[in-house]
């Protein structure tokens, strides 16, 4: 059978790829080997969400009396909070089922290879092999976690993401290796539902892409929590032949033994490029990544790469923008190039963080003579009134020309903020019309008015 365009995989790159397809008249299919949606939906940014939503939950129940209530008898039930998690995903699932019903897209089932000559081969679950064709391939085939030599998982005692949303039972320890968004979600999540954690992170700061004030301000507020943080700190082996788990970790003092029931390692990601065909057909990679220009075009004419398996951050929303971007480019649409210095990026733990832009320290290695403001959500009337008032709001311009060079923050409900920085940098916004841009009060949003205004000597509350 032959399309228009063929998409093996269906996350967030894939099936907006099959969706973008549609709409603009091309005959589209998808290729899945697992569920609809991806890793994304079904294991992934989703169902951790909902897991860190009832982490928050039940800590507003066990502060209950901050807010002027009481409450007693307050207890978690670890197996429904997963049930939950995984009931939303399912939801989710079946929402990206609809959108193909609703787009006339075929869903094949089955692992997909790519060929020489535009064709497919899908292998399905019963050993079936069948061939299609289509005048344009996408590979949107995603990633996995990745695995460090001392830290083989095992799926029981040493495990990766996935094995962490789902566990039988809740460990009363849990070591977390690497602190980034996965890493950190995780461990306050295990954190906030009781169990003892202690995160360890190779680089010398958590969260390591951040700016350094945010990184500081985790680590602090991670420690207040009960975390145990371990930075400048590598786990050399590790000993799963007893009950518990036990680690050798090499710290800037000297090595250290640490034990716990489980280990969760999320030291990063690995592309799923292996078997689906890349080498016969032709197509280079280069550092476990497919090489594709500014429209994800690979070198082989008509084979197409987005999302976890190219250069650029391994985003849901950058797989998505990339989707759009390959497929308008396929229907001969006008199209720019994504702009990934506007990428951003969000860490859903609490507090939360979430930035776009360049840090302090790399503008300043960039060469740039800078103006940076910052407001605390300490001075905001809203955050106050909602009982969480830790962080604050970072902002970086160019002094010279105005430019909004980065935006950081660190706070509740900070995600839900960082789009208008998205926005504003996009449109190439002053950080004086940002000023002059009247915020509603009270709101956690003023906070970006107002450390614009710091930038510039002109904040009001601080």
């Amino acid at each position: 059978m032959s399309y228009d365009v063929i998409v093996i995989g269906s996350g967030p790159g894939g099936y907006v790829a099959a969706i973008r397809a549609s709409q603009l008249g091309l005959k589209a299919a998808i290729v899945e080997r697992a569920e609809l949606g991806g890793i994304c939906l079904n294991w992934g940014c989703i169902p951790t969400k909902a897991l860190l939503k009832s982490a928050q939950v039940y800590e507003y129940l066990l502060h209950a009396q901050d807010y002027g209530l009481k409450a007693s008898g307050i207890d978690k039930d670890f197996s429904s909070v997963i049930k939950r998690s995984r009931g939303v995903a399912d939801k989710m699932s079946k929402g990206v089922q609809f959108l193909m019903k609703k787009n006339k897209i075929e869903v094949i089932a089955g692992s997909g290879k790519v060929k020489p000559g535009k064709k497919i081969e899908v292998t399905s679950a019963d050993g079936t092999v069948k061939t299609l064709e289509a005048r344009h391939i996408i590979l949107a085939t995603g990633a996995r976690s990745r695995e460090l030599p001392s830290l083989k998982q095992d799926g029981k005692k040493i495990i990766g993401y996935r094995e962490a949303m789902v566990l039988p039972q809740q460990p009363a320890s849990m070591i977390v290796v690497g602190s980034g968004a996965i890493g950190s979600e995780f461990a306050y999540f295990y954190n906030a539902m009781g169990t003892k954690v202690t995160l360890i992170e190779f680089m010398p700061n958590i969260v390591p892409i951040e700016d350094e004030e945010i990184s500081k301000a985790l680590e602090k507020s991670f420690t207040k929590q009960g975390i145990k943080v371990m930075t400048s700190s590598e786990v050399t082996a590790a000993d799963t032949s007893g009950a518990n788990c036990k680690v050798t970790v090499k710290t800037p003092k000297g090595e250290e033994k640490l034990e716990a029931e489980i280990i969760l390692s999320a030291v990063g990601i690995t592309s799923n490029i292996e078997n689906i065909g890349i080498e016969e057909t032709g197509i280079i990679t280069d550092k476990g990544k497919v090489i594709v220009n500014d429209y994800y075009q690979t070198n082989m004419p008509g084979y197409y790469a987005i999302g976890d398996i190219v250069k650029g951050p391994a985003l849901a929303h950058v797989a998505s923008h990339e989707a759009i971007t390959c497929v308008e480019k396929i229907a001969g649409l006008h199209v720019e190039p994504i702009d990934y210095n506007n990428i951003p990026g969000c860490t859903y733990c609490q507090p939360e963080v979430a930035s776009v832009g360049l840090t302090e320290k790399a503008a300043r290695e960039k060469g740039f003579e800078i103006k940076v403001g910052k407001f605390p959500f300490s001075a905001s009337g809203k955050a106050s009134a909602a009982g969480n008032n830790e962080g604050f709001v970072k902002v970086i311009f160019d002094a010279r020309y105005g430019e909004w060079l980065g935006c950081h923050m660190i706070g509740a409900g900070v995600t839900e903020l960082i789009s208008e920085a998205v926005a504003a940098r996009k449109l190439e916004t002053t950080g004086h019309e940002i000023i002059k841009s009247i915020h509603p009060h009270p709101t956690m949003s003023e906070a970006i008015m107002e450390a614009v205004a710091a930038a510039y000597g002109e904040v009001i509350h601080i």
